[in-house]
């Protein structure tokens, strides 16, 4: 069985953008890959962290991962800092991996271009830890948004350079972009990405958000005058970001969701995006409340742990043996 890897990044609360580009393709791809799904916590300090803040974010993201239809006896489910193998190897990758390379990573260039202040070393060089994450699992697949490919590229890049240098370490994966689904967009700025850093509160809908609330957001979600329901990303971006959430929850094509919209206005099909969404929401919702209040969390992680250290060491131990670091 071919094995795919991935990891959530939770500084903030989990919303649907994160569940449709992520967690619900993990649910899908669990009976047909070995799927590991880590929770990537040592990411999260790159920027700082309110501690009760990020310890509730990251249960509540385990939390929601089991309730979103992982299952530990398929999948394995851990936390990044539970595996100490990732610092090290992260450490290893950063000695293999060129400060030209670095420099070109759109993300660190994007926050010097804004002149943000106080920018750490973590933000710099978490390509490189990245890279050490998925590379010590030789996972055949990593599916991701197009946002991060760049860094699926670069590890792929570090993985080849090592394996010319020391022989044959790593496996080198492939990226896996959904064709739906894979960037889900503001609702009030449809060209930019759905997140919890969205100033206004209006854009992302959190998966533990108040049903009310999350469908008022829908149906004021900015759209346009050209009274048509068409799947146009350059013309019509919020309808267009609309349908890619209404697609990817209900299975529905576009061409079916135009066919079934035609002389049809835009509160018609907002108030069905918002039904879809509602449901989805509620049913994830009801099953959080069940998994936080029992122990299901400790045990998932306590599982992933087991198997996940097993694999890391034999594969730390092997870079270091052949790097030169550990005398035989």
């Amino acid at each position: 069985m071919k094995r795919m890897l991935s990891g959530i990044k939770p500084t903030g609360q989990l919303h649907l953008g994160n569940y449709i580009g992520a967690l619900s393709k993990f649910v899908e791809y669990q009976d047909e890959y070995d799927v590991i799904a880590f929770i990537a916590n040592l990411h999260c300090i790159t920027v700082y962290q309110e501690p009760n803040e990020l310890r509730k974010n990251l249960k509540d993201c385990v939390a929601l991962y089991l309730a979103c239809g992982l299952d530990p006896d398929k999948s394995t489910i851990f936390l990044q800092t539970d595996i100490m193998e990732h610092a090290q190897l992260g450490f290893i990758m950063c000695c293999n991996t060129y400060l030209g390379e670095l420099n070109r990573m759109t993300q660190f260039k994007d926050k010097q271009a804004k002149n943000e202040k106080n920018l750490t070393g973590g933000i710099y060089t978490y390509p490189t830890l990245m890279s050490a994450d998925i590379l010590m699992y030789d996972p055949d697949f990593v599916p991701v948004g197009e946002d991060q490919k760049q860094h699926v590229e670069l590890c792929r890049d570090v993985a080849i350079r090592f394996n010319n240098k020391y022989g044959d370490t790593f496996k080198i994966p492939s990226p896996l972009i959904p064709k739906v689904g894979a960037r889900i967009m503001s609702l009030q700025d449809p060209n930019k990405k759905m997140s919890k850093s969205d100033e206004t509160n209006k854009g992302c809908i959190y998966l533990l958000e108040d049903l009310a609330s999350a469908r008022k957001k829908i149906m004021s979600a900015k759209t346009d005058s050209l009274a048509c329901v068409k799947y146009d990303p350059i013309n019509q971006a919020g309808i267009a970001n609309l349908m890619q959430i209404m697609s990817s929850l209900s299975n529905k094509t576009f061409s079916e969701i135009e066919k079934e919209f035609e002389n049809k206005g835009y509160g018609d099909f907002k108030k069905a995006v918002a039904d879809v969404v509602c449901d989805t929401l509620a049913n994830i919702q009801s099953k959080y409340n069940e998994i936080i209040k029992s122990n299901q969390v400790e045990i998932a992680l306590e599982k992933g742990r087991i198997k996940a250290e097993k694999l890391a060491k034999e594969k730390l131990n092997q870079v270091q043996l052949k790097i030169g670091i550990e005398i035989k």
